[in-house]
């Protein structure tokens, strides 16, 4: 079983930026925003490079096709986010707030999730290597046809974690509290603990065909 690699992301001598810079195609290098109130983030095909965003407060975030790259998003609350075959490397997300996030087919490397409440994430068909949820709180995680290397759950509660059809290597799910698994025929490549053995046993031999009897 090999960990996730991440280091930290760490960001210095950034410029104060605003609303006005969030648009389509933008492209943003060593910006700090703080605290934005603001109806809707529309930064569709935008690259994003050593960057903060801090308390953004928006009603929604269109993030398709973006590049992020050493980027830090702080207190987010924004409950739809739509970021479809996005590209995130070394990103950070923390104590932020997420409803509906639509991120299917996208590429992560390098990325930590920590203290964030998210609802339903859908990661249909994404890469993700090297990435971490920590102290999370999801409802509904879809990895299906999703392709994970190095990817661990520590303290973090899944509603319903859906993996048909994955591709998984190194996927360490002793820290996650499951309440419901799809797919667990897919689960091949990750690590779980005896009691998540234990409560996945009957799921396990309905999938192979097993009829159990006393």
């Amino acid at each position: 079983m090999t960990a996730p690699l991440l280091d930290p992301v760490v960001l210095e001598d950034l410029a104060a930026g605003d609303a006005y810079d969030l648009e389509p195609g933008a492209d943003l290098e060593g910006f700090e925003f703080l605290d934005l109130r603001v109806d809707a983030v529309e930064l569709a095909r935008a690259s994003v490079y050593g960057s903060r965003f801090v308390g953004l407060r928006a009603d929604e975030a269109e993030l398709g096709t973006a590049k992020l790259s050493e980027c830090v998003l702080e207190r987010l609350d924004v409950p739809v986010l739509r970021g479809v075959r996005g590209r995130w490397r070394d990103v950070e997300v923390r104590g932020a707030r997420l409803g509906s996030a639509e991120l299917y087919e996208s590429t992560w490397d390098s990325v930590r999730f920590v203290d964030c409440k998210l609802g339903f994430v859908n990661l249909r068909g994404a890469q993700l290597q090297d990435v971490v949820f920590a102290d999370c709180t999801i409802d509904e995680l879809d990895l299906v046809q999703a392709t994970a290397s190095r990817v661990a759950f520590t303290g973090t509660r899944v509603g319903g974690l859906d993996v048909q059809g994955s591709a998984l290597q190194h996927v360490d799910l002793r820290g996650a509290e499951l309440r419901e698994l799809r797919g667990i025929e897919s689960l091949g490549g990750a690590t779980i603990d005896s009691g998540q053995l234990a409560s996945l046993a009957p799921a396990l031999a309905a999938a192979l065909g097993i009829t159990v009897v006393d």
